[in-house]
């Protein structure tokens, strides 16, 4: 088989690295891929919203399969575009993408089906919103920007007078771009949080490994948030009685709330979920694989990915074993030094090599190029996804850590304290 993997991130790597194991593909293309996938697949210079180009060069090179698990181009509706073009497409409809592309739809179909999730109200007029706070709100109180922010569109607000701010970032001064022109003011949810994502074919779900990312830039989760500074998995917090809980409160009723509403959802539904004392409820849904969930999740999965793959196209889902290594797996992101808001780019990245014989330890790139003299250089905030397995979380915490030591650029900036939680076991 010939796979075409679309974006270039941390997660992609992740991807193409599972795909690489595969038994049925024999060539691997990116588009637009980054210099630590070029050493598995072959990088095409499309960006991901360029459905046309990407389409026309699947036919022309007899691609098999294109993978995207992106949520701009998903929601934008790039399966949509290459499966008109007789591609075979691993990803969700756009129909069903706005799951994630709207946060009022995805509130709005949690209460119309019984979902857990926090109470809330939607606003589209700025005003209005902010004469819901003074009046309504108890704090602290959530903003969410409606559209999709890179992971970034939500404020916590302590207080009013953060919260009329917040509304105005949000809804007036465009912070978030579009994705403020809605807005949801949103209870706020205590307890941990754990993220939790699924194969899910139409009809059917199978439960990939749990995890739980670390949004904040600073240790201590301090700072402004990222799109995710580092990640675990398992998380030991996810239970078997919450997991059992989750199953008749959440997963196959969000499966079949969008199948009822005519958007059937064929590919990978992330799961945010709090650990209320009330019990788990959704924070959000994502069409995709998380980042940098993904990076300590598909390293452990066992199955063949292209065979779940193709059950999730087919419908036949139900018929996949699905199977992780009992192992437990750490990612430590190394970030660009100003990450979130101004960093530099083009710094030579040394060390790489190191990884090459090392077991149970990954370096997924998520922001990398080649420069003109060849050298693998920084290209974005997060440079590099530092992932490792071991026996238990605190060894694979341990490893992961190690193994940071082992890569270096100018300003390089990672969290000192991924997994910290794990000592309060």
């Amino acid at each position: 088989m010939k796979v075409l993997v679309v974006g270039g991130g941390g997660r992609e790597h992740a991807m193409v690295e599972a795909i690489s194991r595969s038994k049925h593909v024999d060539k691997i293309y990116c588009a637009p891929g980054n210099a630590g996938i070029a050493k598995l697949a072959e990088c095409v210079p499309f960006g991901v919203m360029e459905f046309d180009k990407i389409g026309e060069f699947a036919k022309d090179n007899g691609v098999d399969l294109v993978v995207c698990s992106q949520d701009d181009p998903l929601c934008a509706g790039i399966v949509d575009a290459l499966e008109e073009k007789g591609l075979r497409v691993f990803g969700t409809r756009k129909n069903a993408a706005i799951i994630e592309g709207s946060k009022a739809f995805s509130k709005d179909l949690m209460k119309k089906y019984g979902i857990p999730t926090a109470s809330y109200e939607t606003f589209t007029d700025a005003d209005k919103a902010k004469e819901y706070l003074r009046t309504n709100a108890k704090f602290p109180i959530v903003l969410k920007a409606d559209g999709l922010a890179l992971g970034k569109g939500v404020l916590i607000c302590q207080s009013l007078e953060d919260a009329i701010s917040g509304v105005d970032e949000i809804m007036l001064d465009k912070k978030f771009g579009s994705a403020g022109n809605e807005m949801v003011i949103e209870e706020f949810m205590t307890g941990r949080e754990v993220s939790v994502l699924a194969f899910v074919d139409g009809k059917h779900y199978k439960l990939m490994s749990s995890s739980q990312d670390h949004k904040r830039a600073g240790d201590g989760d301090t700072g402004l948030n990222t799109g995710g500074m580092g990640t675990f998995s398992p998380s030991p917090f996810y239970t078997d009685e919450i997991n059992k809980i989750a199953c008749e409160t959440i997963y196959q009723k969000t499966v079949d709330a969008m199948a009822a509403e005519g958007r059937e959802f064929k590919g990978v539904l992330y799961f945010g979920l709090m650990m209320t004392s009330e019990g788990p409820k959704v924070v959000e849904y994502n069409t995709r694989f998380g980042d940098p969930e993904t990076q300590v999740v598909l390293p452990r999965m066992k199955t063949d990915i292209i065979d779940v793959m193709n059950a999730v196209i087919d419908g036949t889902l139900d018929k996949i074993d699905l199977e992780f290594e009992d192992k437990a797996a750490v990612c430590v992101v190394l970030a660009s030094e100003g990450y979130p808001v101004k960093y530099e780019k083009g710094k030579v990245i040394s060390g790489l090599e190191a990884f090459d014989d090392i077991e149970d330890g990954y370096c997924f790139h998520a922001g990398t190029k080649f420069d003109e003299h060849g050298n693998v250089v920084t290209n974005g905030g997060r440079v590099l996804g530092i992932t490792a397995k071991g026996n238990t979380l605190k060894e694979a915490r341990e490893n992961a850590y190690k193994l940071t030591e082992l890569v270096s650029f100018d300003g390089k900036y990672m969290r000192h304290d991924i997994g910290k939680a794990l000592d309060e076991i």
